[in-house]
């Protein structure tokens, strides 16, 4: 079994090497992916039929749903799968629709003012990955958002199966939480698709989802076209910080929960315990041979380290360097020592919060920044699929009140016609 490395107080000028993540030379990828976006703009609905074909192995004339299939998919799921969604679902809008704010006027001084709408962007996608794991988890998580935060259009992609077919649970997913156009594409064709339109796909604003590497790419890519996209993103990670009082066993499946993921994803557990590191990695050893995706965990765990550190603080210290996609803290003063966390995208207090819950049915969104991008970045939001739109209103007095201000300034910049904009007004 291949084991986690294993640092014991490492000095501080060997952190950034130490936490990093695992890289690739992306210049040829960004060759290729460029090449094949080229070709959708082009080419449209026939450049996306082709690629469908030749990288997902299935030929499909017309890569739109129809309400049959949508009946189907739904009919093809247990009873027990539909209600674990639709009460994922739930707690997920219950949490995010608190998170809409009604516009708050300011009077900034008498007779001015000022306040701040949001406004649904119009059009969207959503990325939603195939391959060894449909996440359609990850349909809720974006889904749920845009439709509280009033898109109009919200388009999901996702790459077909040998026989031309989506799994049964994105479909169903996507249906109950008001995605209005679903088409089978996947890997860079549909993120060109969404990016530049076809004679069949919307042209979107934004695009939301994880995927691979090409994926990635795309979505970076397509952002010099006019195209916003969610964040910047990288393989999945997990930061384990624990002390003696976390449950080994524990510790080991929540590492293991995000090594699945893929064999670029990265664990990394900091702890104050020499004690639990030799019992996270017996725990390992007992769990990994139990998992259908044991060859995908064990060579994440390649990429993956144990840093033992003297004291509470360092280890902090240490986190916040990191700036985990997803923090578990498994101290016994979790709560107080998360307040001293200022870089992670999604936070877990205690031996009772793996970070599946977050994943898939606690409320707070799995859509979460990668690779570092925690120091700037926050998760997807309802915040995320709207345009934050100022307004303002002056009377006349108001006007006045400031006029000498405004003049003033412009003047000083050069700016002649801003000072006149306002002084023909005073006459």
């Amino acid at each position: 079994m291949q084991k986690m490395k294993i640092i014991n107080n490492p000095p501080k000028n060997t952190w950034n090497e130490l936490l990093q993540r695992p890289v690739f030379d992306a210049s040829a990828l960004n060759e290729k992916v460029a090449a094949v976006l080229a070709d959708i703009q082009q080419r449209g609905d026939e450049a996306v039929m082709d690629y469908t074909e030749k990288f997902d192995g299935v030929l499909i004339k017309d890569t739109r749903f129809d309400e049959d299939e949508v009946a189907n998919a739904e009919g093809a799921l247990s009873h027990e799968l539909r209600l674990a969604i639709q009460t994922a679902a739930k707690n997920i809008e219950t949490f995010h629709t608190q998170q809409i704010n009604n516009p708050q006027v300011v009077e900034t001084m008498k007779g001015v003012k000022c306040w701040r709408k949001s406004v649904g962007i119009e059009k969207v996608g959503i990325y939603i990955p195939g391959g060894t794991a449909p996440l359609f988890s990850t349909v809720l998580m974006l889904g749920i958002p845009a439709r509280l935060a009033g898109c109009r259009k919200i388009v999901l992609c996702s790459p077909p199966d040998k026989f031309g077919k989506l799994p049964p649970a994105i479909v169903y997913a996507a249906k109950l939480v008001g995605v209005t156009h679903i088409f089978k594409i996947g890997g860079v064709q549909a993120i060109g698709a969404m990016a530049f339109g076809t004679a069949s796909v919307p042209k979107v604003y934004k695009i939301f989802g994880p995927g691979n590497q090409y994926v990635t790419c795309a979505k970076q890519l397509v952002q010099q076209y006019g195209t916003a996209i969610d964040m910047p993103a990288g393989p999945s990670e997990v930061c384990v910080l624990a002390d003696e009082t976390a449950n080994p066993a524990f510790v080991a499946a929540d590492l293991l929960s995000q090594a699945e993921h893929g064999t670029d994803s990265q664990v990394l557990l900091v702890t104050t315990s020499k004690s639990l590191i030799t019992k996270v990695q017996e725990q390992l050893r007992a769990q990994l041979p139990l998992l259908s995706r044991q060859s995908i965990a064990e060579k994440a765990l390649a990429n993956s380290t144990a840093i033992y550190v003297d004291n509470i603080d360092t280890a902090i210290e240490m986190v916040n360097e990191y700036a985990a996609e997803h923090l578990i803290i498994s101290c016994q003063n979790d709560e107080a020592i998360a307040e001293q966390i200022i870089n992670a995208g999604s936070i877990f207090l205690g031996n009772y919060s793996p970070e599946s819950v977050g994943d898939y049915a606690s409320g707070t969104n799995h859509t979460l920044p990668t690779n570092g991008y925690a120091r700037a970045y926050s998760g997807v939001s309802v915040d995320s699929f709207v345009k934050k739109i100022t307004f303002q209103k002056l009377t006349q007095d108001g006007l006045m009140a400031i006029a000498n201000t405004v003049e003033l300034m412009a003047d000083a910049e050069g700016l002649d016609a801003h000072k006149n904009a306002v002084s023909i007004r005073r006459l």
